[in-house]
């Protein structure tokens, strides 16, 4: 376990690769909530299905 453990942050440095372990951005957990609530769904109105003519 060390530099060349993947599974380790100090193994993720040393490789530079990211992860669970070293994530890009720090998520706050009120944030992620905020964030996927205050999306509304935007959803266009279904056209109307064209009468067949008998």
């Amino acid at each position: 376990m060390g530099k060349g453990d993947r599974r380790t942050r100090k193994g993720k440095i040393a490789i530079r690769s990211y992860g669970n372990k070293r994530p890009h951005t720090v998520r706050k957990a009120g944030a992620v909530k905020a964030a996927t609530a205050a999306k509304p769904a935007a959803k266009k109105p279904a056209a109307p299905a064209a009468k067949k003519k008998a």
